[in-house]
């Protein structure tokens, strides 16, 4: 046989992966996920599928819902609330709790969280909500504070014996403090009972007391439809029968009430008022508190057991309406929910006691709903367009002071109006047109307001500036091609240096003529002679030099071929002088014209003259010439003084081109954007006049025509502007304002426009009427609400429900005169006084009707038929009250426009103000009143000053200084000086130097020949060996030098020798040999030249004889590098400071810097040497730049005055502000510091209704029972102070007051009370609230709120009735919007008065004592326990037993117990920083704290404890005995031994 081995395969499926990420194509449930699934053996290996049972194969597919983005609006996770903290402990298995509480105890809370559909709450996946957000915690960390016992405040004082004889009770009570907390101990007994016996009765003591029960609910009695049956069978003969009994008197009154309470009793469908009745048992009871026999109380009256009530009946109220439109009604997408309501309506007032009406509207959120709901307006800034640029708000106070204002450039500001306008949203798919529409409040706009201000620039001109004239140019005619008959002019010109703003036609003319004779165009101009040369070939005598010129026209050279008409200057005859002649230099150039025109008695002249260079030999030779011939003089400027030249006028206005076809159209920039119409070219012409010099305008022909500038030039027509405004605005609001007699005010309102783009160019003007006012409608009567409007109409029952106050009440009780009742007229008003305070007023009533007769109704003192009081004393005293306010200047300046914000003129912020003190008004009672009752319209007013800013003054800037070189490029400098510093906040000074200075300079450059050097012809020679017939020798030449200002003509005018260049000074004097005859003469030496070798040259003006030399006619000499040759390069000098035009303040300006030429030597020299040796130039000269505009702060309006901090009180005060609208920038004013003031308030007294004290318990005339109390509504006044208690005043200065107090609308000021009978045991009054204790946890630092309590305790008579007294009670409530206190206990002891035990008890940190059997502290309960006397006390909360006084050490028993308490030593270890070297022993201080380092110790302090816990002497005390011993019994033997 064979035994089979089965195996068994144990496999299950496992799906080890989550389910993946949900996939589709679309939003929502149509969605997929997958997951993975294999088969697993159960240790954990994958094995084949088959190996599993496929019919328990789990799905790894299903369906899911797909999450997208715009998910996130339509779900979210839902939060629950989270449960109650359970312990931590409890969660555990084996874990109990601990045994000692400390602080608290750890606990874990837990709640529900579940995703959800936003729009009806129902559930949805996890997975949807995880999708965009973690799913927030489902536990939390909590803490469970430690039981707490109820706590309770130390016993009153015994009361009296509850009876005057025989054995009674004696009470003491104590009120709940704390209510136990948190499983803590219960309360225990509110009151202690002891009994008394005061003496032995002598007489029967009272048993019984006749005692009322309650009254029943107010019901209608059952016969009442019977009684009204019978009493309307009766009616008449009733009346007549009773008409016999009273007299015509009374008969009028009774029927005036009746007629009074018909009218009173008018059909309303809001209250229905029934007269039902109330009944109430009467009952006779034993001290010990049985029921008796009615007839053992039969001495008392009988109280009534029936009154009449009203029944009560609750408020009914109609059904909801329809929800109401919905407040929004547009998409707004920053505030999609609107509000809509629903009401409903009274039916049925509540009467009696019946239930209060609850609310009549409700409110619910909505979104509108429909299609085609229209956007939202939107509120937007809007501007008008930009003010001209003006500089004079830039200007300081001293550039206003010099008046002329006008050309003003640079750096300006310009200004605004925004206001604010309705628009529309924008959606992708409706587009709303922004057009202007009407300004509406500035406060519908949100967001910061755009800039009012801002600066900008006004260019500033630039001045035409000119060269200076040219020399007069030959005669010509003016046209050369037609030459025929025609006259002729000499014309001179200059050129525009510096291009002035709007082109040349602003300059100056610029070619003046004058007429001459004989005019030529093109004419040979001689420019130089050559060198004499002899005729024939001969050294010496007769010969030519050849002229050298060129064609010119005018002062132009033209081509030589135009000048062929003339003949060629000839050769110009000459002489050479021989060895024996006389010898002349060369004539000099002409000098300067002395007179620019001829007249009869003024000509022009020019001179030239030579020298003689060597005399001649005697006879033979040529003679030389007398002084005279050596000077030559020429006529000049023989033309008239009769200069003519073209003067222009400005150009005028741009116009239309009359030959243009296409006429301009207007044009405006609209509010919603878009440009200028298209503008055209047009035309200006100005007039051209030919004027002649210092006399004036003459005939055209005057002038030549070629010069003459154009009348007429094309422009560019500017656009027409029209003038665009917005419409007018909505009407202004007119509120209804009532004056103190109630009539209406007449107020106004108005609208206003805006002007968005002022008209210019032509265009279409602005209407003048920008605002209109129009008187508001007045209402006959100031709406208000009461029962029946203000003017007797009757009003909607619910308007008065919303505006009125609350309903006065439609019942009360009356008395109705019985027939033997004494019937009395109603008070009459008091008598006038006739003096206040000393004086006294009555009034009076009188019997009517039968009362007259009857005696008991004589009785005055039961019935007084007048009043006697004084007379009210009206002295007031005014005091004032609080601080000045401050410094306030008077109103009445500019108001801000609620439609329009615009910067304007500086506001006056400066100059006589006034501060106030509010005034408060007494009484003669010191109650405050109205200020008007002590003439005081409620201030004290007190003129003050608010300091005006003062600038930084300067003088006005220096001349420039002379540029500090008279060659090249140097500096200018001008200069202001401090003439007053600012104050005040005026504008800040620049920054000055040491010596309060502020400079300015600038770059200037100075022309190299601006100063030339002009020498005059040397002088005759002056032989110093003489030879007479040779005439010829050593000698000396001198010549006059003189520095003359170099003009285009030539030097004109002789300076100081300073301005010219020293370096380049002429010789005035020269020794050299004078040429004796027969030698060679060379003329002067020419120039060095500047080549590598420095050269110059002369030539033989006269041979010589033979076998006589010429001397060398040339020189040279090495060059030598700063000595006679130099190098140049350019220097570029630094930047300037930012130069502004004259009339500009800050703005737009040049910075610049100079170009020179530099000498190797360091020399500045003229430009030109640098001119000719080409070098490169690649600096900017002039770079623009920018100068900071000094703007002043500008400060708002101040706002209106805000509305009282306090409604009524003495430090009620009254705010405004205000904000900076424009920074300061620059040197600009600083802004002030103040930006808010305020003021007092008018003092008004603090009216309020005030609860008095609750009366005693009234039950009518029996004994005891179920009575009521009651308490008045007061009305009190104080001055609003926080422990102002307040004064009683009339009720009618509170009329006005909802009647509530503290809030509190429900007035009660009637409550049932019970009055105890003789013997009973009953619960007192309600103990006043607790102070709020805050149950905290100090050493966790966690808070559980606020908890008030209140009491009451049982007090009993009778020692037989206690097992009938009732449960004590108390009661507690969180305190709302108010903080607790964290208390802690403590204990503490003293000695009792006539007691040798001590007295322990326990505080709480306020200093309330305290009591209860056990209070729990932190982690523990303790109770205190009396300990011997005078050695111990019961300790604080950190320990739970009793411990030894200071100084004293615990002895205790065998039991554990205090036994004694013994003294203790102290040793004292002193330390290093102490100054005492021996050790003391002392009276410990508190043993108990051994690490507490007390005053004045600085060492340690060890505590020696001789008793151990058994009470018995320890052993080191014997040893330490022992050792005494032995060592007194040394020392004593020491002593022995020494003597």
């Amino acid at each position: 046989a064979h035994r089979a081995c089965c195996v068994v395969l144990t496999c299950s499926l496992k799906a080890h992966r989550p389910w993946g990420r949900c996939m589709g194509s679309d939003c929502g449930p149509g969605g997929s996920q997958s997951r993975a699934v294999w088969c697993a053996h159960v240790d954990g290996w994958t094995t084949l599928h088959t190996n599993c049972d496929q019919a328990q194969r789990p799905s790894n597919q299903r369906n899911c819902f797909r999450v997208c983005d715009w998910h996130k609006d339509l779900y979210d996770w839902e939060l629950g609330a989270w449960n109650a903290c359970v312990p931590v402990s409890a969660r555990t298995l084996w874990t109990s709790r601990p045994f000692a509480c400390s602080g608290g105890e750890e606990g874990i809370q837990t709640r529900e969280v579940r995703c959800m559909l936003k729009a009806d709450a129902s559930p949805a996946e996890d997975a949807i909500c995880e999708y965009f957000e973690l799913k927030p915690r489902l536990e939390q960390d909590c803490l469970i504070p430690c039981p707490r016992d109820c706590v309770l405040s130390e016993y009153s004082p015994w009361t009296s014996c509850s009876k005057t004889c025989g054995t009674g009770l004696r009470n003491r009570v104590r009120s709940v403090l704390v209510p136990p907390l948190f499983g803590g101990a219960a309360c225990l007994n509110l009151t202690e009972f002891q009994s008394c016996k005061t003496g032995p009765c002598t007489g029967p003591e009272g048993m019984y007391s006749l005692r009322v029960g309650p009254w029943s609910p107010c019901a209608l009695p059952q016969t009442r439809t019977a009684r009204q049956v019978k009493r309307r069978k009766g009616k008449g003969q009733g009346l007549r029968e009773r008409a016999g009994v009273k007299d015509p008197e009374t008969r009028e009154l009774i029927q005036k009430k009746r007629t009074r309470n018909r009218l009173n009793r008018q059909e309303s469908p809001f209250w229905d008022i029934q007269v039902g009745y109330q009944t109430r048992e009467v009952t006779c009871i034993h001290r010990n508190g049985s029921a008796a026999g009615r007839n053992l109380c039969a001495p008392w009256d009988p109280p009534l057991t029936m009154r009449p009530c009203v029944l009560p009946k609750d408020c009914q109220l109609t059904d909801w309406a329809e929800w109401g439109p919905c407040s929004k009604t547009c998409l707004d997408p920053a505030s999609p929910v609107g509000a809509r309501t629903r009401s409903r309506q009274v039916v049925q007032f509540p009467v009696g006691e019946g239930a209060e009406c609850a609310a009549l509207e409700d409110f619910e959120a909505c979104e509108p709903q429909g299609e085609g709901v229209p956007p939202c307006s939107s509120y937007t800034w809007r501007s008008t367009e930009w003010s001209d640029c003006r500089v004079d708000p830039l200007l300081g106070q001293q550039d206003r002071r010099r008046g002329n204002l006008t050309g003003l450039c640079g750096g300006g500001l310009q200004t605004r109006e925004v206001y604010c306008q309705r628009g529309f949203f924008l959606f992708s798919c409706v587009s709303f047109l922004r057009a202007a529409s009407r300004p509406v409040e500035n406060k519908m706009c949100k967001g910061p307001i755009p800039n009012r201000s801002q600066l900008c620039q006004i260019p500033c001109p630039i001045d035409c500036e000119v060269s200076p004239w040219g020399a007069w140019g030959p005669c010509t005619f003016e046209n050369c091609e037609d030459q025929a008959g025609k006259k002729g002019f000499k014309l001179r010109k200059r050129r525009i240096t510096n291009e002035p703003t709007g082109g040349p036609g602003n300059c100056p003319h610029l070619v003046e003529a004058v007429p001459c004779d004989e005019p030529r165009c093109y004419d040979w101009r001689l420019v130089g002679l050559d060198r004499c040369v002899p005729g024939d070939g001969t050294p010496c005598g007769a010969g030519a030099q050849l002229a050298l010129f060129r064609c010119v026209n005018g002062n132009e050279e033209v081509d030589r071929n135009l000048c062929t008409s003339s003949p060629a200057p000839e050769p110009v005859p000459c002489e050479v002088p021989c060895s024996r002649d006389c010898v002349l230099s060369d004539w000099t150039s002409w000098s300067t014209c002395s007179q620019t025109c001829s007249s009869k008695t003024i000509e022009g002249k020019q001179t030239r003259t030579r020298s003689i260079l060597a005399y001649n030999a005697g006879e033979g030779g040529a003679v030389c010439p007398n002084s005279s011939s050596l000077l030559e003089v020429r006529n000049c400027n023989e033309h008239a003084c009769t200069v003519y030249h073209w003067q222009t006028g400005p150009w005028g206005p741009c116009t239309e081109d009359p030959s243009a076809s296409t006429l301009n159209t207007s044009a405006g920039v609209r509010a919603g954007g878009g440009g200028p119409g298209s503008c055209y070219v047009g035309m200006q012409t100005r007039k051209v006049i030919c004027v002649r010099v210092n006399v004036g305008q003459v005939p055209p022909k005057k002038c030549p025509d070629g010069p003459r500038p154009s009348t007429v030039r094309p422009c560019e027509l500017p656009c027409k502007k029209d003038c665009i405004m917005t419409p007018f605005s909505d009407w202004t609001a007119c509120p209804v304002t009532c004056d103190a007699a109630g009539n209406a005010v007449k107020i106004k309102q108005s609208r206003k426009r805006l002007i968005i783009q002022q008209p210019s160019n032509g265009g279409q003007e602005c209407p003048e009427v920008l605002e209109e006012e129009t008187d508001c409608e007045v209402p006959k009567v100031c709406p208000g609400f009461r029962n029946t409007d203000l003017d007797g109409t009757q009003a909607d029952i619910g308007e008065c429900l919303n505006f009125a106050t609350a309903m006065p009440a439609i019942t009360q009780r009356c008395q109705l005169p019985c027939q033997d009742d004494c019937q009395l007229t109603n008070w009459s008003k008091f008598s006038s006084c006739t003096a206040d305070c000393v004086g006294v007023r009555t009034r009076k009533r009188a019997l009517i009707g039968r009362s007259k007769k009857k005696d008991k109704c004589k009785n005055t003192q039961m019935y007084p038929l007048s009043e006697t009081q004084y007379c009210p004393c009206d002295k007031y005293n005014a005091q004032p009250v609080g601080n000045w306010s401050d410094c306030i200047l008077p109103e009445g300046g500019r108001v801000e426009s609620t439609l329009g914000m615009k910067v304007q003129g500086d506001i006056k912020e400066c100059g006589q103000g006034y501060r106030y003190q509010a005034m408060v008004c007494y009484d003669q009672d010191s109650r405050l009143v109205e200020t008007s009752r002590c003439n005081s319209h409620g201030y004290i007013e007190e003129a003050c000053i608010i300091p005006c800013p003062s600038d930084c003054k300067l003088s006005e800037w220096s001349n420039w200084s002379r540029c500090s070189k008279s060659c090249g490029s140097g500096v200018k400098v001008r200069s202001k000086w401090l003439r007053e510093k600012p104050y005040n906040g005026g504008r800040p000074c620049p920054k000055l130097d040491h010596i309060n200075q502020v400079y300015e300079v600038v770059p200037c450059q100075s022309d190299c020949n601006q100063y030339v050097w002009v020498a005059e012809p040397w002088s005759v020679w002056k032989v110093s060996n003489v030879d007479l017939k040779e005439n010829c020798g050593e000698g000396v030449q001198t010549r006059k030098v003189r520095c003359m200002l170099n003009t285009i003509d030539g030097p004109s005018e002789s300076v100081e020798d300073y301005l010219c260049d020293p370096e380049l000074m002429p010789l005035g004097a020269r020794e050299s040999r004078l040429p004796c005859p027969e030698d060679c003469v060379l003329n002067d030496w020419g120039p060095w030249s500047r080549c590598d070798v420095v050269r110059r040259t002369a030539y033989a003006l006269r041979p010589p004889s033979v076998g006589r030399q010429c001397p060398d006619t040339s020189d040279k000499e090495p060059c030598s590098l700063n000595l006679n040759c130099f190098n140049y390069f350019y220097n570029i000098t630094d930047w300037s400071t930012c130069q502004l035009s004259p009339n500009a303040v800050c703005g737009s300006g040049i910075k610049t810097r100079m170009l020179d030429c530099v000498r190797s030597d360091g020399k500045s020299v003229d430009l030109k040497f640098c001119y000719e040796l080409n070098l490169e130039k690649k600096w900017q000269m002039n770079i623009s730049c920018v100068v900071e505009c000094p703007v002043n702060c500008q400060m708002s309006e101040w706002s209106p005055w805000s509305d009282c901090s306090q409604t009524c009180g003495l430090d009620g005060k009254m705010w405004r502000r205000r904000s900076v609208v424009r920074a300061f920038q620059g040197d600009g004013r600083p802004c002030p510091s103040q930006t808010e003031q305020w003021k007092p308030c008018p003092v008004r007294p603090c009216y309020r209704w005030q609860y008095g004290e609750w009366s005693e318990c009234r039950v009518e005339s029996v004994v005891c029972g179920d009575g009521e109390r009651y308490r008045n509504l007061s009305c009190f006044v104080s001055d609003g102070s926080g422990d102002a208690v307040g004064s009683s005043v009339d009720e009618e200065l509170c009329g006005g007051l909802e009647p509530a107090v503290d809030g509190d609308k429900r007035i009660s000021l009637k409550e049932a009370c019970t009055l105890p009978c003789p013997g009973e045991c009953y619960l007192m009054e309600w103990s006043d609230w607790s102070s709020c204790v805050s149950i905290c946890v100090k050493a966790a630092g966690v808070d559980f709120g606020s908890v008030r309590v209140r009491s009451r305790a049982v007090l009993a008579q009778e020692p037989e009735n206690l097992q009938l007294c009732p449960d004590q009670e108390w009661e507690s409530q969180p305190c709302e919007g108010k903080k607790g206190e964290c208390y802690e206990y403590k204990w503490l002891s003293g000695g009792r008065l006539n007691s040798t035990r001590p007295a322990v008890w326990c505080q709480r940190s306020d200093g309330l004592n305290v009591t209860g059997k056990q209070l729990r502290g932190p982690s523990f309960s303790f109770m205190c326990r009396v300990c011997k006397p005078n050695t111990a006390l019961c300790c604080p909360l950190q320990a739970a037993t009793c411990a030894c006084e200071e100084g004293f050490t615990e002895v205790l028993s065998a039991s554990g117990q205090l036994d004694q308490c013994a003294p203790i030593p102290v040793l004292e270890i002193p330390t290093a920083g102490d100054k005492k070297g021996d050790v003391k022993t002392s009276r410990a201080i508190n043993p108990t704290l051994p690490s507490t380092a007390q005053p004045g110790r600085s060492g340690r302090t060890w505590y020696l404890q001789p008793y151990g816990p058994d009470g018995k002497l320890k052993m080191w005390v014997y040893g330490v005995a022992a050792g005494a011993f032995v060592l007194l019994i040394f020392i004593v033997s020491m002593i022995y031994l020494a003597w």
